[in-house]
């Protein structure tokens, strides 16, 4: 049997205000022909489907045409489990119709969580592989909220009851333990030692780690996560690895190559892992230095052959000097060019002492948990209160979520 496992695709993504449906689209259409020529028998998806709960219609277009072009290949089984990013209501709503296509998606926690253990059988009802299905385990999944806790408190009960849930996934995974065939599980999470070429791993509590690679069930044969945009071993364990994401989210991603997983089986072990790379489809440049060597580099950039659509770049002047519209300067310099510009920088390497405390942060390079952070630091929060504040806000961001779609 041969597996892909994959991860992030962050269907409906916008990038500083671009839409990214094209490169999507390509991507995805590689991912088809890959299933086609790998003659791939079961697909994992480890979580991250779209970027945000309430994706647009395009991006809800792109992800069932693929699931419905997937019925004139030889994957027989799709897995698809809920990320951070995916709204559950949205995953599950044709949950019914997908399931009589052999898709199985679970975006939350069943009620009965041994639901979320599924057993995929071929055509002729013989059991062929076994996956412990866990999506990315919200707050209420893991019952870690005590009135009055400290932050410490709280990260170790969150890693508490990630662990205690594979234990349990592990347990009744076992009793197919003589069946003959491979046992997989999917997480969506931060395991200890993954690298992160941006800030995925600020999933529960600021950087610190979900969950160890050895606190995972050794019942498993393989364990394909989500999160982490690197596609990686993790914990120096081969079995256990991030997928990465199928293109470049950020650009801080430009140095990753991108890949997928397809793992062959024999008997009820992992006989082989292969990593394919993904072709680029759009690329990400930053280009970093004073004026003269930015408008040097630009030009050098844009005469290369490249295949693929037209490339996006980030521009960091490095001065001493404030220049007045640089960023009209910039995208009237590379105007003729065969690239983008879609955001210009400035660096000051040099500041006066009374100026040095009035540098501010360009916005767009903070999330929503950042600005909140520094906002609690300047009233002064010390670090073990800032903990017990950000549990409280992932919570709360958490509870409109919900509300949000119950609405």
């Amino acid at each position: 049997m041969k597996i892909l496992h994959t991860a992030d695709w962050h269907l409906g993504q916008r990038f500083l205000f671009q839409e990214r449906a094209e490169e999507h689209q390509m991507a995805l259409d590689w991912l088809l022909e890959t299933i086609q020529r790998q003659h791939i028998e079961v697909l994992l998806v480890a979580g991250d489907i779209f970027d945000i709960n309430n994706p647009p219609n395009y991006a809800r277009s792109q992800y069932y045409t693929f699931l419905t072009r997937l019925m004139n290949t030889t994957c027989r089984h799709v897995v698809i489990t809920g990320g951070n990013h995916d709204s559950p209501s949205m995953l599950h709503a044709p949950r019914p119709l997908l399931q009589a296509l052999n898709i199985q998606v679970i975006g939350a926690v069943s009620e009965h969580r041994k639901d979320d253990l599924l057993l995929l059988k071929d055509a002729n009802g013989q059991l062929e592989l076994v996956v412990a299905a866990v999506p990315f385990l919200r707050y209420r999944d893991l019952d870690v909220s005590v009135a009055g806790e400290g932050g410490h408190e709280r990260v170790a009960r969150i890693q508490a009851g990630l662990i205690r849930h594979y234990q349990q996934m592990g347990e009744w995974a076992a009793d197919y333990e003589k069946s003959g065939v491979p046992i997989i599980a999917t997480g969506h999470l931060y395991a200890t030692g993954a690298l992160a070429s941006d800030k995925q791993d600020n999933i529960y509590i600021g950087n610190i780690e979900n969950i160890k690679a050895k606190h995972f069930p050794k019942i498993f044969h393989y364990i394909a996560l989500g999160h982490i945009h690197r596609p990686q071993i993790v914990g120096g364990m081969d079995h256990i690895r991030y997928s990465g994401s199928l293109i470049p989210l950020s650009f801080s991603e430009t140095q990753d190559t991108k890949s997928v997983y397809i793992l062959e089986t024999e008997g009820a072990s992992i006989k082989q892992i292969e990593t394919l790379e993904l072709p680029v489809f759009r690329r990400l440049k930053t280009i970093a230095g004073s004026l003269q060597k930015v408008k040097e580099d630009l030009r050098r950039f844009a005469d290369k052959e490249r295949e693929g659509l037209r490339p996006w770049v980030e521009v960091i002047v490095e001065t001493e000097q404030v220049i007045p519209q640089l960023d009209q300067e910039l995208k009237q310099f590379a105007t003729d060019m065969e690239l983008e510009i879609l955001k210009v920088k400035l660096k000051r390497n040099y500041q006066p002492l009374d100026l040095q405390y009035l540098d501010t942060p360009d916005l767009s390079d903070l999330d929503t948990l950042e600005v909140f952070k520094r906002k609690c630091e300047s009233y002064g929060s010390a670090p073990e209160e800032l903990e017990g504040l950000i549990q409280s806000f992932r919570e709360l961001q958490d509870w409109m979520k919900e509300k949000a779609e119950e609405s």
